[in-house]
Order: structure tokens, then C-alpha cells, then sequence
């Protein structure tokens, strides 16, 4: 065999080549995208030998800072993966200057070369990702500016089932689309939001967040934006990763095994990967927390009159129906004077405990230019566990359910020395905390077929499957009926809410099983045994997704001297969503002394097709080094809505390569979800307090009296600052309407190498949204004269005490929202063995707005926590990184900075001369730090995540003493992490 010796050029083409490989390859004149299909993938697999090297050094690389395109440092790709996603990163070539270009198309059904997208696109790493020692891809999130704190995360204990889902801009869960690889993925039956928990975190290559307005070419659901994950796919390498970590309280200890293989066959023509990863994480008890573990419930000026805990103690509350005094027990059978508040923080949790496990495979097969056949399957088993307090009871009920809203006992019966009917609210600590264990299975499963049709047309044709089993189970709830058996306890008027009740002792003995006891004493354990209660309660959900795109990137030139590329894109979609959500039996009826709740069932299908048009207009001339328009547009048939059409335009324009110029303009549309419109009304508990305890404005203490208050000013509401509120679907709502645009320029010059900055001012507008107007919002606008016709949804029970709320959904106003992005990222050599790299990330808030009532006024949230509970707008919010590269040793230092918010009741900001304590939270920042060193085929990194224990500021939210949505990832203190990882 001759052996042929490089020199020169070729020696350095070689060498380009293997360093780019697999995300790049040698093009002339323009961008060669990695829809070239096998061409491309031919010129890797000539370099197999280097996949690894390349592979390794990018694991092993610098820690970067968030990435905001067009961003200039490489994002690892893979050909296959950018082919069949038209939102991937694409891969690497050499222009005529023979400067290297990032292909990035986020937003786009075609190639892009890199500095040519108009969209504001943000790209995290898996490095980033994993450097803070996240468990789980709603833990990040939490850290980046745009997620807003109407997110569910791990922290929702009370209600949150386990999921983490994610928004944007705050616009809610519902309002952002999730992509895996760029088709679309199952969502949870439970929450009808996509589980970020069913994604392992080691799989994941690199996540894309287009910060714009997306349905002209998704489709609906992307209003605010579009999150596309994208998985770790076509290894040919192994690797095993473990990672531990702990608080510094000793507790929720986390931990993760993770290991993948990849194997090349037929000369590199095929692929087959297999990828596995199990973790877990331990939850936060409340009483482990000195902050929490005190619940206080308001913040009066005046510090006595604070209070704490809650009303329903193992004691009992027992008030007077005629007199409105109070009472409690003595738990021996007796009734004492006055009441005894109850510390549930005692027995409930901070945060979940949560486990998941994953196993994915995926295949593809060059069987020539025209055609390759590729598959992959994702299957995802999360289950949680929390727990709360034991069961507060006061026979919360629907209000047009069978059993009465109140346990009344009456005056005759035995130990109730008060002389009059008393109402009971009581904490049944005999039935033990109450748990709540849920279980869900995900698959998404996907096969397709691409390659070139003719010329530069090509194609990609899917099909995807996804399905979402859950199963939700409380424990220790109790049974409404048993208990009233236990009491002797027997409504004058089954079937009518506001029904009294006579005590009937042959109820409990005709009863099998039943105990007689008494209310003023506890129970025992048999007589606890009878009156539990648990439930197990389902739901699935199914996607079925038929995917077609072809795209030509250079269909022709223009007709004029420095013209580009005419490129264009079309497709069509159907998809179809069904959904069930069946809970128990008990809770159907209203038997079990929980939330109550009916069937969800329903679901629809949509066909849309798309068109895309983009022209290169000039290109390396003066005054434009590049300017280019894209137009897009998608039309959408619902079997619900009918037709819809959706656009977007958008412009960009270099005058020079070191400043672009940028701006999109574009409509959205989002039909409602199964949940919004077939979900069975259900009964839960709101924060909020009821403006006729302690009135002393004479409107307010005018419609109490009219509610039939007759004192209001010495009035107390009962509970522990939560009312019962109905919500629930609502099969006449109609599609929410939007529209965005965002401008801004990007400068990446010449004379500062390694620095890329953008600045992005950006606007949106939902008309028609979907939501629920507030607890506090209702009692207030009706109470203080601003919407009388509010006082419909309110119902009180004889004593004047609110029963429930009714807030079902319904089409709201408009929703506006803007803000200005910056975005900072330098990296500097400043030796052969040392790189300094700078990561900024920077949200200014300028306006949120609601109009809470179609054609009502603006409110405006804009610095605003809202009070009692509910989400927060800090003006600003960042998220900085500054990492230190030294050979084989890297050090990252990150830091999350929250402003400082006012309270806000939903109708407006409280101010201190109003008689409260305080009435805004601190800015905070959380600080962190991570250490990496690698050696050869081994890889070490660990942390300190909040490295100065800062705890989260107070906020009198009623549960927790602080806003576990806005600051959760303060809640378990300092944590420490150390992740060790070995290449195959």
C-alpha cells in the first residue's frame, strides 16, 4: 500500500475537516445546510476514527454561558437530527471568505446561514444544563429571564401531581409549544402540559427557545414561543454517568445513573443508539425550614394582630350559627371557649419526592440520496410523592351537590353546651397526613422517511406517536358520609346543600363497621379506620401527528447583480389530540372529603398546511453585506373552530458584518385545550380574604350587610385565608387571538473577536385569553361596588361565612406584555491553556397588563407579586455566568438575579398606609458554583448551588411564608453536587 504523505493546503484542509466533523463539510459560495443528505453524511463517515475526539473535546470544553443566536460559539449537531428537524441547528461550512458558519434555522422550515435569523432565538447546551446540577430541565428553566413564575415546578406540592411544565414571557403553560427534535411530543393527562420531568436531563443535546410567536409555523399552542429540546441521537461512542448531591440540611438528596452506546453499521450507512437513565430526588419537609415552619397568614402593621396556623385544628372550631361565637373541644367530649390555630406546616412538604426513569432508542438507515429511513422511540416512567397536613374538614361540597356545604351540630346534641347549632371545621389527624402518590408513563414514538426529491427539493415525511398514562392517588382523605355515620350526625334534607343536621345515633349503628363518637373528642382508631378514606383517580392522553415538509433553500437567484437565494418551504399537518381524565368514584359523588371533581373527556383534530418564502435581496455590497425578508403563513382547520389563518414577516439586514438590524411582526391563534373545554367543574381552595371581615369602607360594609352580614366590622372570616373556589372548563369558550413583534439589532465585531451582543425589544398581544378571573378579584370588585354583577358568583352560607366562589373559564380580555432583551456573550484566549468566557442574560420588563374583563380596565402587573398567591413580574431579572478554562481544569460561577416586587391583590398594589406590615419583597440573588476536570477518558464536575444558604423572602402567601413559583430554587438551601462520567 503506498502511503501518501499531505502537505500544505491539503494538510490543512484535513485537519478542518476533522475538526468540524460531524457538523461540517466543504461547501463553495454558500452555506451548505445538513439537508444535503448522505452527501453529507458520507464526507463524516470518512473521519469515523475522529467522531470521538470531537465528541469528547465538546463534553470536555469550556462551561459557556447561555447562548443567544446568533451566537458564535459551535453548538454540536448531529446531520441526521438537523435533516429531520427544520428548527435544529444544522451543521458547519466554510463561506468563500473561509470563515466558519453556524447554520441555525429556529422559527424556519429553511436553512439559515449563521447572523441571518430575524427570530430572537435563545440556544442552552448540555453543558449549561448540566453544570448546575439540575435534575430535572424545569430546574434550569427556572434560571433563564424569559420563564415566567407561572410555571409548575417541582415545589407545587399541594395540587401539582408531580409535573414541572414550562412557560414563557408568563404567559402561561398553555401558551408555549414544546417540541422533541422538532415534531411534537405527548403532554401529561393530568395538567395538559408537557412533563419536562419526562426528559432526561443526560439525553439532551441542546434546547432552542424561540422567543417569538411561532403558530404561523407550528401550528397552535406556540403564542408566546416555542421550547425545542433536542436529544443526544446517531452515537457511535458509550459513556456511564453518576451523579449524587444532598443540601446542606442533609436532606432531599438527589441522585442519577445514566449511560448510552451507539454502534455504526454496513460501513456507516446505519445507526442504532440506545440511551438509559434512572434519578431521583428526595423532597423538603416544611418543618425543616426555620422560614416556613411557622405559617404566618397576612402581614397586619401590627404585629398582634398577625396570625398563624390554621383554624382547623385536631380541636376543632365550632361557631356559633346564631351568636357567632367561637368554640373548640377539648378532645375528650367537652366544648371549651375560644379556638386553637393548628401549625400544619408540621407534616407537609417543601417540595416533591420524585423518581424517573427513561429508555429511548433510536435508528436510521442511508439507503440512498432519495431515501432514508430513521425511528425513534422515547419511553418515560416519572412517579412522585408528597404530603400534606391532615384533612381539613368542614363539608366542602359543590353547591349543587348532595351533601350539605357545612357540618352543623346541632344544639341538642350531646356535649354541645352552647345552646345553639354550631358549625364544625376540624383537622383529622387521625386519619395521619394526607399522601399523595402519582405515576406517569409517556411514549413518544417516531418514524419517518426523507431525502431528495429532484435538484435541491427535499423531503421529510413523519408519523408521530404519543400517549401519557397517569394515575394520581391520595391517601387519609376521608369519607363525608362515614363521617357524618361516626358523628350520629343526619342532614333534615338530603340532596339540599344548605341542609341542618339532627343528631340520629341509629345512622352509625345500622352502619357495618361504624363507631360512635363524638365530635368534641377524637376518634378511635377503629372509628378512624371506618371513616378513611383513599382514592385512585386516571388519565391518557393521545397525539397522533402525520408530518410532511419539503424545502428547496435555493429554488432561484435574483435577477440582479449582488441578488441571493429564493428559497421555499411547504408543508402539511394533521394531528389529533383526545384526552380522559376519569377521577375516582368518591370524588365524582362527592363522597371523599377532597377537591371534587367530574369526568374530562374529549378531544379534536386539525389539518394545516404552511408556506414559507425567504429572499436573500442583497449580499456582499455596500451598505448591505446581507439583507434578507422571510414571509410565512399557515392555514388551520379545527374540527371544533372551522379555519383559521395565521402570518409572519420578518426582516434582516446587515449594512456591514459587524451589526445587524432585525424585526418580526406576526399573528397567533390558539383554539382551547381538551382540559379548557370539555374539563368537569371541580372544587379547590384559594388564597384570598374576604373583604367584609373587619370592613370599614361604608360601600363594602353596605353589600355585606346587603349579603346578609349584619356587622361587618366585627365580622372574622373562618379557614385559614382560603375560600372554596368551583373552576372547571367551558364547552363555550372561542380561540384566543394574538400578535407579536419584536426589533432589535446584534452586534458581533470585528476589532473585539469572541463577542457577540444582541439587544431585542419584543411585544405581545393575547386578545380573547383563556383564564379564570381571581378569587380576591371577585370578592373585591364585588364588594367595593367596581362590578356588582361579580356578586352572582359569590354564595354564602346562614352565617354569612363564604361557601364557595364560582370561577369557571372564560374568554378574559386582552393580555398585553413587552420588554427589552439583552444578551451578552465574549470568550477570550488569554493563554494557550487558559479561555475566559463572559454570559449574560438580561429581561427589562417595561409593560404587563390584563384586562380582567372584556372591555373592563387595565390592571397593571408590572413589578407585581400578587397577593394572596398567584405569579409575579419582576421588572428585571438575569442570568450571568463567567467561566475559567485552564487545560483540563474548568470553574463556572453563575448567578440568578430576581428584582424586587410589590404585593398586589389583583386589583391593586398594597401600600403600607393601608395598615399592613409590608407590602414588598427584596431582590434576590441566588449564587452558585462548578468545578470540572477532565483526565483522559474520565470526566469530573460537582457544585455548590446557592453557596451563600440564602433563604427565600418572605411573602404571606398563606402556605409557605414565600413564593415557592418565583423562588423555589431557594427553598432546599445550599445543595451540593458531584457528577462522575466515563467515554467508551
Amino acid at each position: 500500500m503506498k502511503t501518501v504523505k499531505l502537505r500544505g493546503r491539503a494538510r490543512l484542509f484535513l485537519g478542518a475537516v476533522i475538526f468540524l466533523s460531524p457538523a461540517a463539510t466543504m461547501t463553495s459560495g454558500h452555506a451548505q445546510t445538513a439537508s444535503a443528505g448522505t452527501h453529507h453524511r458520507k464526507a463524516v463517515k470518512a473521519t469515523t476514527k475522529h467522531k470521538t475526539t470531537v465528541a469528547r473535546s465538546t463534553t470536555n470544553g469550556p462551561i459557556l454561558g447561555a447562548q443567544t443566536a446568533p451566537a458564535t460559539t459551535m453548538v454540536p449537531s448531529r446531520s441526521q437530527n438537523a435533516l429531520r428537524d427544520p428548527s435544529a441547528t444544522r451543521s458547519v461550512s466554510f463561506g468563500p471568505s473561509g470563515r466558519s458558519e453556524e447554520v441555525i434555522v429556529v422559527g424556519s422550515a429553511l436553512s439559515t446561514a449563521n447572523n441571518t435569523s430575524a427570530n430572537p432565538v435563545q440556544i442552552v447546551t448540555a453543558k449549561q444544563i448540566q453544570q448546575t446540577g439540575a435534575t430535572t430541565l424545569s430546574d434550569f428553566f427556572q434560571r433563564l429571564p424569559s420563564v415566567g413564575s407561572s410555571s409548575q415546578q417541582n415545589t407545587d406540592t399541594n395540587g401539582g401531581g408531580g409535573v414541572s411544565c414550562t412557560d414563557l414571557r408568563n404567559l402561561g403553560t398553555n401558551r408555549v409549544l414544546v417540541l422533541i427534535d422538532g415534531k411534537r411530543a405527548a403532554l401529561n393527562s393530568s395538567s395538559n402540559c408537557f412533563d419536562m420531568n419526562s426528559i432526561p436531563v443526560q439525553q439532551v443535546a441542546s434546547v432552542e427557545i424561540l422567543k417569538d410567536g411561532g403558530s404561523e409555523l407550528y401550528g397552535a399552542d406556540a403564542v408566546s414561543g416555542v421550547i425545542n429540546i433536542k436529544l443526544r441521537h446517531d452515537l457511535d461512542t458509550g459513556n456511564i454517568t453518576v451523579r449524587g448531591g444532598i443540601t446542606g440540611h442533609g436532606d432531599a438528596p438527589k441522585g442519577m445513573i445514566s449511560g448510552f452506546k451507539g454502534w455504526n453499521f454496513d460501513h456507516g450507512k446505519g445507526n442504532v443508539s440506545l440511551f438509559g437513565q434512572y434519578s431521583t430526588e428526595g423532597g423538603v419537609r416544611q418543618r425543616n425550614r426555620s422560614w416556613s415552619r411557622n405559617v404566618q397568614i397576612g402581614d397586619d402593621a401590627d404585629p398582634s394582630n398577625n396570625r398563624f396556623g390554621s383554624s382547623y385544628s385536631p380541636y376543632g372550631s365550632f361557631y356559633g350559627l346564631d351568636s357567632g361565637a367561637a368554640y373548640r373541644s377539648d378532645n375528650q367530649g367537652n366544648l371549651v371557649s375560644g379556638t386553637k390555630r393548628y401549625n400544619f406546616a408540621h407534616d407537609s412538604f417543601l417540595t416533591n419526592q420524585l423518581q424517573d426513569s427513561s429508555l429511548s432508542g433510536d435508528a436510521h438507515y442511508d439507503f440512498n440520496d432519495h431515501f432514508t429511513l430513521y425511528s425513534n422511540v422515547l419511553y418515560s416512567h416519572s412517579s412522585s410523592m408528597t404530603q400534606m397536613a391532615a384533612e381539613p374538614v368542614s363539608g366542602a361540597v359543590p353547591q349543587d351537590g348532595p351533601y350539605p356545604t357545612a357540618i352543623t351540630i346541632p344544639a341538642g346534641y350531646p356535649g354541645n353546651t352552647a345552646g345553639e347549632d354550631l358549625q364544625m371545621l376540624r383537622r383529622m389527624t387521625e386519619w395521619g397526613p394526607r399522601e399523595t402518590q402519582t405515576a406517569s408513563d409517556t411514549l413518544t414514538a417516531k418514524v419517518g422517511a426523507q431525502g431528495r426529491i429532484y435538484g435541491g427539493w427535499k423531503y421529510d415525511l413523519s408519523y408521530t406517536y404519543g400517549a401519557n398514562m397517569y394515575k394520581y392517588q391520595q391517601s387519609n382523605i376521608g369519607s363525608y358520609p362515614a363521617l357524618l355515620n361516626t358523628y350520629g350526625l343526619q342532614p333534615t334534607a338530603f340532596g339540599d346543600p344548605n341542609s341542618g343536621m339532627i343528631y340520629n345515633p341509629s345512622v352509625c349503628s345500622a352502619a357495618a363497621g361504624c363507631v360512635l363518637s363524638s365530635p368534641f373528642a377524637s376518634l378511635s382508631p377503629d372509628a378512624a379506620r371506618y371513616s378513611n378514606l383513599n382514592t385512585t383517580s386516571n388519565g391518557h392522553s393521545q397525539l397522533r401527528d402525520l408530518n410532511l415538509r419539503i424545502h428547496n433553500d435555493h429554488v432561484a437567484t435574483m435577477p440582479w447583480a449582488h441578488g441571493g437565494d429564493l428559497g421555499i418551504a411547504l408543508g402539511m399537518e394533521h394531528r389529533g389530540e383526545q384526552l380522559t381524565y376519569v377521577p375516582d368514584p368518591n370524588v365524582q359523588s362527592g363522597v371523599a372529603l377532597t377537591n371534587p371533581q367530574g369526568v374530562t373527556s374529549g378531544g379534536f383534530n386539525v389539518t394545516e398546511g404552511y408556506l414559507e418564502g425567504k429572499a436573500t435581496l442583497l449580499r456582499d455590497t455596500f451598505l448591505a453585506k446581507d439583507l434578507n425578508i422571510d414571509a410565512q403563513g399557515r392555514y388551520s382547520s379545527y374540527s371544533t373552530f372551522g379555519g383559521v389563518e395565521n402570518w409572519k414577516a420578518s426582516i434582516n439586514w446587515a449594512p456591514t458584518r459587524d451589526i445587524r438590524f432585525r424585526g418580526t411582526i406576526g399573528t397567533s391563534f390558539r383554539q382551547p385545550s381538551v382540559y379548557e373545554l370539555f374539563g368537569a367543574q371541580s372544587l379547590g381552595y384559594a388564597t384570598a380574604l374576604d373583604p367584609c371581615a373587619g370592613a370599614s369602607s361604608p360601600t363594602i360594609v353596605a353589600n355585606c350587610m346587603k349579603a346578609g352580614i349584619a356587622n361587618p366590622g366585627s365580622f372574622q372570616q373562618q379557614g385559614s385565608g382560603q375560600v372554596a373556589t368551583v373552576s372547571g372548563g367551558n364547552a363555550k369558550l372561542q380561540p384566543e387571538a394574538g400578535r407579536t413583534y419584536t426589533f432589535g439589532t446584534v452586534l458581533t465585531p470585528r476589532w473585539i473577536p469572541g463577542l457577540s451582543t444582541s439587544v431585542e425589544f419584543w411585544h405581545y398581544n393575547v386578545s380573547s385569553s383563556v383564564g379564570t378571573l381571581a378569587t380576591n378579584y371577585i370578592l373585591n370588585n364585588c364588594y367595593n361596588g367596581s362590578n356588582p354583577a361579580l356578586c352572582s358568583l359569590v354564595n354564602r352560607s346562614a352565617n354569612g361565612q363564604i361557601s364557595q366562589v364560582s370561577a369557571v373559564l372564560q374568554n378574559l380580555g386582552t393580555t398585553n406584555t413587552s420588554g427589552i432583551d439583552w444578551d451578552f456573550d465574549y470568550r477570550i484566549r488569554l493563554t494557550r491553556m487558559d479561555t475566559l468566557t463572559v454570559s449574560n442574560s438580561l429581561q427589562n420588563l417595561v409593560n404587563y397588563s390584563q384586562q380582567l374583563v372584556p372591555g373592563g380596565q387595565y390592571y397593571h402587573y408590572t413589578n407585581a407579586i400578587y397577593y394572596p398567591g398567584g405569579t409575579s413580574n419582576p421588572r428585571w431579572r438575569d442570568y450571568a455566568t463567567v467561566s475559567w478554562q485552564h487545560g483540563p481544569f474548568s470553574i463556572t460561577y453563575m448567578a440568578n438575579y430576581t428584582g424586587g416586587v410589590h404585593w398586589n391583590d389583583s386589583s391593586s398594589f398594597l401600600q403600607l398606609s393601608d395598615g399592613y406590615g409590608r407590602v414588598k419583597t427584596p431582590a434576590m440573588v441566588q449564587q452558585d458554583i462548578a468545578l470540572g476536570y477532565h483526565v483522559q477518558s474520565w470526566n469530573f464536575t460537582g457544585g455548590i448551588n446557592n453557596i451563600t444558604n440564602k433563604n427565600p423572602p418572605f411573602f404571606a402567601n398563606g402556605a409557605n411564608n414565600t413564593d415557592t413559583s418565583t423562588y423555589g430554587s431557594f427553598v432546599p438551601g445550599r445543595n451540593f453536587w458531584l457528577q462522575v462520567s466515563k467515554d467508551f
